[in-house]
């Protein structure tokens, strides 16, 4: 079952596979798993087993989907099974209930937005925009789609009869101005008789360290953003103010929509880079082996912001293939960076800061889980270096580091992201071109009509009401 029931055209696909009680978590992470590998349409086909939620990603006939897997305590599931109803979660493990978590989380949005119409081009809006900006990645310690979905829908409560292009600059508006880490809640908690964990910081310690929590509206409440960090959240708050100043001269008619849209030139944006390199001996071998490593980004993003003399760190969330140089050592290599800011220090023209514990924590960390999940085979290698601005031309290529100050029009060359693809592969050898999640959303022509035809439609509607 599908349970992205806003997603847009040309988008990924979020879907649970829900099984009775006699099929086996194993089963979907190993058999299944097995059948999938054997059909031609499927390409990039990885498992991450030991995420937050467990979950099968890979390419089927060019779209990208995420399947998790949950085990319900019945004989048999039904046609007409309502996952609506609390008691469908008794008696599964905490697992199971994070899978389901989507398709309830999805229904119960629905039905505490005002106007389901405004809220889904909104959320388009603001998808498109998050990801132009390099800020849509659970994994990486932003926002994911639930995330953004519940910000959209409690600016959609907060103004129940405006227009969506309005309610995109309202958007910007309350975030930009939120007392994090004031929880945001689109209904009050509820209780339930099962006694499950919810989100909350009066009875869990450890809620009381999310830095940004945005609590999901069905029953188990759970924070989304449990990866958000101090240095992620600090990027996407720039980002929020950046959007109210565009969306106000937007409004003022001294801008146009387009600007918002700009992505980040993310390779101008900071002084210092870490290069983070994931390479393995074949195509199979890297698939799984950069899966996990990008699962465990977020915790090397945590370990840098805590050294005394770091005040950002901003994982750009997309990875590129490695360069020729690199692609000597090993055939499959990845890359993914990390923009740096270092703290000034009072009456110190310079100081040497030691990164060497943190990089290889983060390594021992990695290879610990590859080790646990009997995962780690021979050439699945980590480095990390750090490079500056001026020598990141070793790494990418001219046409990634040039600046550009216009997103291109559709039918060009570029994707989404503003990243020339030069060639296609399914893996992440030197002939692939970068990975970028969002590589098939909709240009912002098509987006921008939608919205003014719909605000001129409501418009029109509200000018006729007795």
């Amino acid at each position: 079952m599908d349970f992205r029931t806003w997603r847009e055209q040309g988008a990924d696909i979020d879907a649970a596979c829900v099984a009775p009680r006699h099929v086996e978590r194993s089963d979907f992470f190993q058999s299944f798993f097995e059948k999938l590998k054997h059909r031609e349409e499927i390409k990039n086909l990885r498992a991450v087993e030991d995420a937050y939620v467990p979950v099968v990603k890979f390419e089927f006939d060019g779209i990208e989907i995420d399947l998790v897997f949950a085990r319900l305590s019945v004989p048999t599931v039904s046609d007409n099974l309502d996952l609506r109803d609390n008691s469908c979660l008794r008696n599964l493990d905490i697992r199971c209930i994070r899978s389901l978590n989507g398709c309830r989380v999805t229904d119960e949005i629905l039905r505490l937005v005002p106007n389901q119409e405004s809220f889904r081009l909104t959320l388009h809006a603001i998808k498109l925009w998050a990801k132009r900006r390099g800020i849509y990645s659970n994994m990486l310690g932003f926002l994911g789609g639930i995330s953004w979905a519940v910000l959209v829908a409690r600016t959609c409560q907060l103004y129940p009869n405006t227009l969506a292009s309005t309610l995109v600059n309202k958007f910007f508006l309350v975030f930009s101005g939120w007392e994090w880490p004031k929880p945001v809640l689109l209904k009050q908690q509820e209780e339930s008789t099962l006694n499950l964990p919810v989100w909350d910081p009066r009875v869990n310690p450890s809620d009381r360290y999310h830095v940004m929590p945005i609590i999901t509206p069905a029953y188990l409440q759970q924070n989304s953003t449990y990866n958000v960090s101090t240095s992620t959240r600090g990027v996407m708050v720039e980002e929020f103010k950046r959007g109210l100043a565009v969306t106000n001269e937007i409004l003022q008619g001294k801008s146009d929509w387009s600007k918002l849209f700009e992505p980040l030139n993310f390779f101008q944006k900071y002084k210092h880079y870490i290069v983070l390199t994931a390479s393995a001996s074949t195509e199979e071998h890297h698939l799984e082996w950069i899966g996990l490593v990008e699962s465990k980004i977020h915790v090397l993003v945590g370990n840098l912001e805590r050294n005394e003399f770091i005040s950002v760190a901003h994982v750009k969330p997309q990875s590129f293939p490695g360069s020729r140089e690199l692609c000597k050592q090993s055939e499959y290599v990845s890359m993914w960076f990390l923009g740096i800011v270092f703290r000034k220090v009072e009456k110190a023209e310079s100081v040497n800061v030691d990164l060497t514990y943190v990089i290889q924590s983060f390594k021992d960390t990695v290879y610990s889980q590859a080790n646990n999940l009997n995962v780690l085979k021979e050439g699945m290698k980590i480095e990390a270096a750090h490079v500056k601005r001026k020598h990141l031309h070793y790494f990418l290529p001219a046409e990634t580091l040039q600046k550009r100050k216009k997103q291109s029009m559709p039918g060009t060359s570029q994707n989404a992201g503003g990243l020339q693809r030069k060639r296609t592969s399914s893996h992440g050898s030197c002939l692939d071109s970068s990975r970028d999640t969002d590589s098939r959303t909709p240009d912002n022509s098509s987006l921008l009509h939608k919205i003014s035809k719909l605000d001129a439609s409501t418009a029109e509607r509200e000018r006729l009401a007795p």
